[in-house]
């Protein structure tokens, strides 16, 4: 019996150890490889987070082709200005050829004063369903600014590296309101990010990995 749970002992830390070197492996940085195109998966959120991200979009070349806009299921706003966002680059310049989008939809990590235990349970379920469509959309970049629909996200982004299917660089760009303290999804992902954003020295000063660029939006 004691044989046994030895066994037991050793294969769990073997497992354990395993799992650690790929988590090291995939978050470890690496050399950008040069492509004619990246697959990218924006996340937008409620408010001002959709506003903000799509200002960064205007500074993208159309090599970031195609798009996966990810929108919150009750979040009508957000796919409105989308929608209106790509027509406006395609009227811009009409004789370009401007890459395919898709607006997908998934269920809200956490409403407006929903009670953080509640919380983690719509957040699991927001996972349970999130990893499906990452591993269809398989992109080569996530992009996000801070709704809590871009943790299971990141998360589904992070173990497609995981188990093996394809690495997914994840960039997180904190939002312009953020002057002292992280947003709550900030402070999640600072560590599970590629490139994590601030757009203010105080927020530089407290957390040095991050990079600072000044206000991009």
């Amino acid at each position: 019996m004691s044989g046994a749970l030895i066994l037991a002992a050793a294969a769990g830390a073997l497992a354990l150890l395993l799992l650690a070197v790929r988590l090291w492996v995939v978050l470890s940085p690496r050399a950008p490889v040069p492509r004619r195109s990246l697959s990218l998966l924006v996340v937008a959120g409620s408010g001002g987070h959709t506003t903000e991200i799509l200002r960064l979009l205007e500074n993208l070349s159309d090599a970031y082709s195609p798009r996966h806009y990810i929108v919150a299921d009750t979040d009508e706003m957000s796919t409105h200005k989308i929608n209106s966002f790509e027509q406006n680059r395609a009227d811009r310049n009409p004789s370009a050829t401007f890459p395919e989008y898709y607006v997908h939809r998934i269920p809200r990590s956490r409403e407006v004063q929903q009670s953080w235990l509640s919380s983690v349970l719509t957040t699991l379920y927001s996972m349970w369903l999130s990893f499906p469509l990452t591993y269809r959309v398989k992109p080569d970049l996530v992009l996000c600014n801070g709704p809590g629909t871009c943790v299971p996200i990141c998360i589904s982004a992070l173990l497609l590296g995981i188990l093996g299917i394809k690495k997914v660089i994840i960039v997180y760009v904190e939002s312009i309101c953020r002057v002292e303290h992280l947003s709550l999804s900030g402070k999640i992902l600072f560590h599970l990010s590629d490139y994590f954003i601030v757009q203010w020295p105080t927020l530089k000063e407290k957390y040095p990995k991050s990079v600072y660029l000044g206000r991009i939006v």
